[in-house]
């Protein structure tokens, strides 16, 4: 191999190399009271304006400080965003530690990746009122859910327990167009999808009145 090609072959895998490093948000170096620097608020549909802020938590995975949606408008479409700036990637993986602490119509937590706007997205949630953890696309506006692979074609995510008022974990893979979901470290399914295929930002998702609180954001591009 001449010395160029082996130079550039080194190069690649050193790069690939460092996108395949997690990178971890915990909110902890954030001033309480308002949105972390690097995230954007957002919402999909109209309704109550989203609240989303850094919070002392003594429950706190990582302490001191989480990210709470704190916000309990009502109105069942709409759906607060926390978008992340720092990166925009096409395949890797998402996870956060998440506590659902009240909502009469829903107590969700989700995960969003390929993000081109509030309107065009996929979501993965967990929903401690209905025991039940779902994959979504959100597309111009609809949010579709989208069955599980080997599952009848209109089936709706899967059945599992969502503790409130308690720390879970969820967690998503993303490559190409196929998508496994986990909850706090199990499997749940996998989804196949082919909607929105090029690189987008990555983030949290909240529904309704649900003030859910967040923490250790982690994310690899590969």
């Amino acid at each position: 191999m001449r010395t160029g090609t082996l130079v550039s072959a080194l190069a690649a895998a050193a790069m690939t190399a460092v996108a395949a490093n997690p990178e971890t948000i915990n909110f902890d170096s954030a001033s309480p009271g308002a949105m972390p620097p690097g995230w954007t608020q957002a919402m999909t549909h109209k309704g109550g304006a989203p609240r989303w802020e850094v919070k002392k938590d003594d429950t706190a995975p990582s302490k001191p400080n989480v990210l709470a949606q704190l916000s309990s408008a009502t109105e069942s479409g709409r759906f607060p965003l926390a978008i992340f700036n720092g990166a925009s990637f096409k395949d890797g993986e998402l996870s956060v530690k998440f506590k659902p602490i009240s909502g009469a119509e829903d107590q969700a937590g989700g995960l969003v990746w390929r993000y081109r706007d509030e309107s065009n997205y996929y979501l993965a949630r967990a929903n401690a009122n209905e025991d039940n953890v779902v994959l979504y696309k959100v597309e111009a506006g609809r949010r579709i859910s989208l069955a599980p692979k080997g599952t009848p074609p209109k089936t709706y995510g899967m059945k599992h327990k969502v503790p409130s008022q308690a720390w879970s974990s969820l967690r998503v893979t993303f490559q190409g167009p196929l998508f496994t979901v986990y909850f706090n470290g199990q499997k749940l399914f996998e989804v196949e999808d082919h909607t929105f295929a090029e690189a987008g930002k990555v983030g949290l998702w909240t529904k309704a009145d649900s003030v859910t609180y967040f923490d250790d954001f982690e994310y690899v591009q590969k």
